[in-house]
């Protein structure tokens, strides 16, 4: 018996979904848009990331349910932000057996290219709730200004 494919080459060509990732990842880089290879990449967990950005700056979250401020490190090196961290899975009491572990845990790292735009020297994190909110304020001259230009009339 043979079978027909049915191809739609339009359709191949006009991916709004794959076009945005492609988007996104030439202006941050790293695997903001691939979760799949995010976590081949890192290993067995990775944190969910949200990056927004405000005429101020960019505020990036990063959802990381269990894991301690002092388990994570924050470094900004030749233009690239790195986040790594670990979140540990709890020790077992004895006479306890784990029947089921579906938590994920391990070591992670996620990087981002930081805009030009970026002043790298007054980045600033808070760790709150399992949740770290980097703040990335523009350079000054980055900044969209208004600027008002007299008209004469003749």
């Amino acid at each position: 018996m043979r079978s027909i494919t049915l191809r739609e080459p339009m359709r191949q060509m006009f991916n709004p979904g794959r076009d945005m990732e492609r988007f996104i990842h030439s202006m941050w880089g790293g695997n903001l848009g691939n979760r799949d290879e995010a976590d081949s990449m890192c290993g067995t967990w990775v944190p969910p990331v949200n990056i927004l950005e405000r005429e101020a700056g960019v505020e990036i979250t990063i959802e990381m349910p269990g894991v301690d401020a002092k388990d994570v490190e924050v470094t900004v090196e030749d233009g690239v932000l790195s986040i790594k961290g670990e979140r540990h899975l709890e020790d077992a009491v004895e006479g306890e057996t784990y029947h089921r572990v579906e938590s994920s845990f391990g070591a992670f790292e996620r990087r981002f290219t930081v805009p030009t735009s970026v002043n790298p020297g007054k980045i600033e994190a808070r760790f709150s709730n399992g949740v770290m909110t980097l703040a990335l304020p523009k350079r000054e001259e980055s900044k969209p200004r208004t600027v008002k230009v007299k008209v004469e009339a003749n």
